[in-house]
């Protein structure tokens, strides 16, 4: 029996002793026992199944072998070859399935991002590449019909940022954008390089889920300081006569957001309380992982943002992930918001690295197959 195969009946045991429990006269007047049992076994419900119709599939598929080899008339065996082919394919589909069910769910995955682009080591060009990140995560946006809106937005003379927070909403939006986080490492040949020497800069992105305000409590009059100012833009020219640029400091934390808007100050507000929301429900995050072995195992799952996830070599037309070894070229491609060559191979990797973790193996997983 494969590590599969003994998660999936210990999966299906504990299913039918939830049944049993269910059915016990004892449970049957204790609202908050049904609702209980009625939640997990709702959770445990796809996976049986999906293991019921796998071992039917087997069963099916044993029978049709043992025709293919036995069976003397040809006719007979042909048939019996093609079933074998059929029932192999529908095998191995449960298979991957049930390794997709057995994963634990991600709830945030479902969430609105809030991200942050921040130019880091290089300068003016570290600044121009911080921009064009932004620009490659708005245009993965938009490709993927996503809503998109730029919070904050701090520019350098010259087209660069220093630094920006932009809100990304759609179904699945932190699923495929969650692994983005940490040092972005860029080499190239800067515009303003009269040599022609290669520089590398660095740009830091930051992603978190969208927090709920019933989610993070933040008692405004107590933890919060917060000073209106006059935006400004680049250089720092006035943007309008109007004192609406907000900053907030979480004083129990020491977290500063910066919100400018040339409209409201009323909406700067909001903007950056859902700034930091999400920054704190971050760190409560970050708690929950350096709990968890099996994440903080996990070469893409531990949200590390001071660690280098990712080189763009512009001279060799090439893109690097370091933490899957994957290597793309056409860079023109993806800083136009081609990501998801990329992002699909992620969240792949982080999907075989979750499974080994729930079947308790070091060594990888069988495929599950019976011959």
């Amino acid at each position: 029996m494969t590590d599969l195969d003994a998660k999936l009946v210990e999966v299906s045991r504990q299913y039918d002793s939830l049944q049993s429990e269910l059915a016990d006269p004892a449970n049957s007047s204790e609202p908050n026992a049904i609702r209980r049992l009625g939640k997990e076994m709702a959770r445990l419900e796809p996976v049986v199944d999906t293991f019921r119709q796998l071992q039917t599939t087997r069963r099916e598929l044993a029978g049709a072998r043992e025709m293919r080899d036995k069976e003397a008339d040809e006719e007979l065996r042909s048939m019996a070859r093609d079933e074998v082919t059929r029932l192999e394919a529908d095998e191995a589909r449960q298979v991957d399935n049930l390794r997709v069910l057995l994963l634990p769910h991600d709830p945030n995955d479902e969430r609105n991002v809030i991200m942050e682009v921040r130019a880091g080591a290089g300068g003016e060009e570290a600044a121009l590449f911080a921009a064009e990140l932004l620009r490659m995560y708005l245009r993965y946006a938009e490709r993927h019909r996503f809503r998109s809106e730029v919070l904050s937005l701090n520019e350098t003379g010259i087209g660069g940022v220093k630094e920006a927070i932009v809100e990304i909403g759609g179904d699945g939006a932190y699923s495929r954008l969650k692994f983005e986080g940490g040092v972005h490492r860029v080499q190239r040949v800067p515009e303003t390089e009269s040599s022609g020497r290669i520089h590398t800069s660095t740009a830091t992105v930051v992603v978190m889920p969208e927090a709920e305000e019933l989610e993070v409590q933040i008692d405004e009059d107590r933890d919060l300081r917060i000073d209106v100012k006059r935006s400004s833009g680049p250089g720092g020219q006035s943007v309008n006569t109007t004192d609406s640029a907000v900053r907030i400091t979480h004083l129990p934390t020491g977290l500063v957001v910066e919100i400018q808007d040339e409209k409201s100050q009323h909406k700067n507000k909001a903007k950056a309380l859902a700034v930091l929301r999400s920054r704190l429900y971050d760190l409560q995050l970050a708690e929950q992982r350096d709990a968890d072995s099996a994440v903080r195992r996990s070469m893409i799952g531990a949200g590390d943002r001071s660690g280098k996830v990712r080189t763009y070599n512009f001279p060799q037309d090439r893109l690097t992930d370091h933490r899957i070894k994957l290597d793309l070229h056409d860079l023109s491609k993806v800083m136009d918001g081609d990501l998801d060559r990329l992002m699909d191979a992620l969240v792949t990797t982080d999907q075989a690295e979750r499974l080994r973790a729930v079947l308790g193996s070091d060594n990888g997983t069988s495929d599950g197959t019976a011959s």
